[in-house]
């Protein structure tokens, strides 16, 4: 597959849950099944024709472009947007995005690198058809999970975010930290400065700029030491193309 868009991979957060395992490693660098969760990532994004790929960093930094390098072993090209040599610290999601812009152009993948969600395809042909439409954003939203029950985002009957209530279904959903963004979302962040990306999400799907979609792979946002134990002793069972989105 080829032709398909830059990516960016979050990659800055201090991952304090997770502690004291983060005291000592960055927490996209920790390992699920023999690999660290960032590199799951990275396979898929190669896999799938991504070619380039922004990483933003803060937390023990240097050890993330040790560990990775120029990316050449995937057949990528990497880049680090360093966030805490020039910023003194993490920028927030929408902050981190903003200072990568020069390296991703108008439209890109957005994933977080401490989830873990090996099903997911970084598909050229749905992120052609994003690039065709005048939306901000398509996000893929999961079921919600017990440490956030209240969830983020309904769905309305035609594929459009809800910032303010549920759809047809009744339901709200949590994102997954999946996305496909416009430039034009986080544009006006100066870049440098924090700035979350929730709000900038809820304004936009006030103006019906942001699709969403379910997502039925496997998923998880790796956010305990339990956590994490629990999915390295889970069947690795990396099957791809399952779970695709519905």
């Amino acid at each position: 597959m080829s032709g398909n868009l830059k990516a960016i991979v979050l990659a800055a957060g201090r991952g304090e849950r997770m502690r004291p395992l983060t005291d000592q490693t960055p927490k996209p660098l920790l390992p699920v099944h023999g690999k660290p969760l960032i590199v799951w990532h990275l396979e898929a994004l190669a896999r799938d024709g991504v070619r380039e790929v922004v990483i933003n960093t803060a937390w023990l930094e240097e050890q993330i472009p040790a560990a990775l390098g120029d990316g050449s072993r995937w057949g990528l090209r990497l880049h680090y947007s360093m966030e805490g040599r020039d910023h003194g610290g993490a920028l927030e999601t929408a902050g981190g995005i903003a200072k990568a812009l020069p390296w991703l152009g108008e439209r890109f993948w957005v994933v977080s690198g401490d989830i873990h969600a090996p099903d997911f395809r970084f598909d050229a042909d749905l992120a052609r058809g994003f690039a065709a439409s005048d939306r901000l954003g398509q996000l893929w939203l999961v079921p919600n999970p017990s440490f956030h029950p209240k969830g983020d985002f309904g769905i309305d009957a035609d594929g459009m975010g809800l910032a303010d209530g549920v759809g047809p279904d009744g339901q709200r959903w949590t994102y997954s930290n999946l996305a496909l963004l416009h430039a034009d979302l986080v544009r006006h962040v100066p870049a440098g400065t924090k700035a979350p990306l929730g709000p900038l999400l809820y304004d936009a799907m006030r103006s019906r700029r942001i699709g969403v979609t379910r997502y039925a792979g496997r998923w998880e946002n790796v956010g305990t030491p339990a956590q994490l134990a629990a999915l390295n002793a889970s069947e690795p069972d990396a099957r791809p193309g399952a779970g695709q989105p519905s």
